[in-house]
């Protein structure tokens, strides 16, 4: 697999990222927000997490519009897999590409620790090697992680069974004490229509080692990648 991580002014999880790719034996590289054109080059496009742009306007929102993201949407559209991760999150929201919006935690403070989080799809190209129901030890970094949409789009959501993360407790529930933002039903990442575009609050780039506290991060890249591999 070879990931583009498009880096952004302001971003900051770029090459944890980057690592995180070649940790499981991909490739990746940095591909800077200004430059066009490039992305059919790659077998996935990853969008980090940090604060592009100073979370000016809003968090994503500036972001959304860099030249680069009119590509973006078209690598999307074409069925090429991206994954947003917390900022990459919001710029996803921001572009449309995923619905709703992420707004400023419910306690209006940043939120930096390790959470858990549930697998409630383990049949997407980034969840194969995670356990249905798994539960995970992954850290968030946010203050805009409040995920948050009107009424229908969260039926649909649902329904559809577009929820791949929620916030859990240690016994696998989505209380709310265990929501560390206050995003409704819990909700720390979703997915596409097409199951291609994925954004999540929470960081797997950060639990890749266990000296950092977690690996629980390592399987959604390898996911990745096998799906790559086995769609060559």
């Amino acid at each position: 697999m070879k990931a583009a991580v498009v880096t952004f002014p302001g971003s900051n999880g770029d090459f944890d990222l980057r690592e995180a790719v070649q940790w499981v034996g991909g490739e990746a590289h940095i591909v800077w927000h200004r430059e066009r054109g490039g992305l059919k080059n790659y077998d996935a496009v990853l969008l980090p997490g940090g604060f592009s742009y100073g979370d000016y306007l809003r968090a994503g929102a500036i972001a959304s519009l860099s030249p680069i993201m009119e590509d973006v949407v078209a690598f999307a559209k074409a069925g090429g897999p991206v994954l947003g991760i917390c900022n990459g999150f919001q710029t996803l929201c921001e572009a449309r590409l995923l619905p709703g919006a992420l707004i400023r935690n419910e306690q209006l403070r940043f939120e930096g620790r390790d959470i858990r989080v549930r697998v409630e799809r383990n049949d997407t190209v980034f969840t194969t090697d995670y356990r249905q129901a798994q539960v995970l030890a992954i850290p968030i970094a946010h203050g805009e992680g409040n995920y948050e949409a009107d009424k229908a789009t969260l039926e649909r959501l649902e329904g559809d069974g577009r929820v791949v993360f929620r916030y859990v407790d240690a016994r696998g529930e989505p209380t709310e004490e265990s929501n560390p933002n206050g995003a409704w039903h819990n909700i720390a990442g979703i997915i596409n229509e097409a199951g291609n575009v994925l954004g999540m609050m929470p960081h797997p780039e950060r639990a890749m080692e266990q000296i950092l506290g977690s690996t629980d991060g390592a399987a959604l890249f390898t996911s990745l990648v096998s799906s790559l591999v086995e769609s060559a």
